[in-house]
């Protein structure tokens, strides 16, 4: 399988694909907790390209896009300067949104994502999450170097999560 994540622009295509990962994953994170109906109420009315549009053109946010046999398989979306509460003061903080798809869930994805966001990110003091508790890419975030900062309500039917933090070290 051809792996690669690459950043991408708020073009037609780069929304499309986006678009494509958010609907599926939307439904696969949140099928166990809320009725379908409300879900593809969602997709339908709250998942806007144009919205989508204007803000991957904000310089201060990016997105990663990674494919694999060039199928878009999963996303990171890194937002500079977004702040939690509990931040300590004087760090700079980037919030990133990190999905893949769960029939392409592989540790091979989930490096290939993670380093180019790892990447993206080195600027920064602190990269944080806000993730579903649920979420099958917790414990990979864990694993990875993340703490539990605090217990919160996430996505847009405000489930339980938690906002993962991580230190970067500056050497």
């Amino acid at each position: 399988m051809d792996i690669i994540s690459k950043f991408t622009v708020g073009s037609e295509e780069g929304i499309s694909d986006l678009i494509t990962i958010i609907d599926s994953s939307t439904y696969s994170l949140h099928k166990d907790f809320v009725s379908e109906d409300k879900i593809q109420n969602y997709i339908k009315n709250e998942i806007d390209p144009r919205k989508m549009i204007n803000d991957l053109n904000d310089l201060s946010n990016q997105l990663i896009m990674t494919y694999a046999d060039q199928r878009p398989v999963g996303y990171s979306i890194l937002r500079s300067g977004s702040i939690y509460s509990g931040l300590p003061d004087g760090k700079r903080a980037t919030e990133i949104s990190f999905v893949i798809l769960p029939e392409f869930d592989t540790q091979e994805i989930r490096q290939s994502l993670w380093k180019k966001s790892r990447s993206a990110a080195s600027f920064t003091d602190i990269i944080w999450i806000n993730m579903l508790a649920h979420d099958p890419l917790f414990d990979f975030f864990k694993e990875s170097g993340f703490t539990v900062a605090i217990d919160s309500q996430a996505g847009p039917f405000q489930l339980p999560s938690h906002i993962l933090t991580l230190e970067i070290n500056k050497s």
